[in-house]
């Protein structure tokens, strides 16, 4: 079984990877497929066990990310991408992804930022302009001291590649498998 999760993740990060930097789009004919592929092997190989595992991974992995998209700073793309992702690894291998892809998302933000000095000094700004708007109202709004700039546009799918592979290498590595055990 850690075979066949292995490489369904594989070819689906790669393809999500290489969309997601060519079109700056992860489309549904890869994140569905994904979706139904990571519930339906679990449920032949676990039954009702394997239902729920990859379900529950499903859901934390669609809520975790849809919580950014609400916001406006992730696309739908990501969200249904990282639902996959647990549909396939399951509630604790999901959340220790999505943990890695927030750090890996963080540091990728930094390098694109470090690229673009000017950039850089504009995120700086808006966000003392944000703290002192929040010491003088005592509410948090996100206020930009430049409202004609606009934040390269980062393409995520990447980050959640490494932050996946990341944990897939933990899981593999401290248990010796990837394979839930339902």
């Amino acid at each position: 079984m850690d075979i066949l999760i292995v490489i369904a993740l594989a070819i689906a990060l790669v393809t999500a990877t290489v969309t997601d930097i060519r079109n700056q789009r992860i489309y549904n004919w890869l994140t569905f497929p994904l979706i139904l592929a990571g519930l339906a092997t679990h449920t032949v190989f676990g039954g009702f066990a394997g239902l729920k595992f990859a379900a529950g991974g499903l859901a934390l992995g669609f809520v975790a990310m849809a919580i950014p998209y609400f916001f406006g700073v992730m696309g739908a793309g990501d969200v249904k991408l990282m639902a996959g992702i647990g549909a396939w690894l399951g509630v604790e291998a999901t959340l220790v992804a999505f943990l890695f892809t927030c750090i890996a998302g963080g540091l990728y933000a930094l390098v694109v930022l470090a690229f673009n000095p000017h950039m850089f000094k504009t995120v700086l700004r808006n966000i003392a302009y944000t703290f002192l708007v929040f010491i003088g109202t005592r509410h948090f709004n996100f206020a930009s001291a430049d409202g004609q700039q606009t934040l390269p546009r980062l393409c995520y799918g990447v980050a959640i590649t490494v932050g996946t592979i990341g944990a897939m290498g933990i899981f593999a590595w401290e248990s010796g498998s990837i394979f839930p055990g339902y």
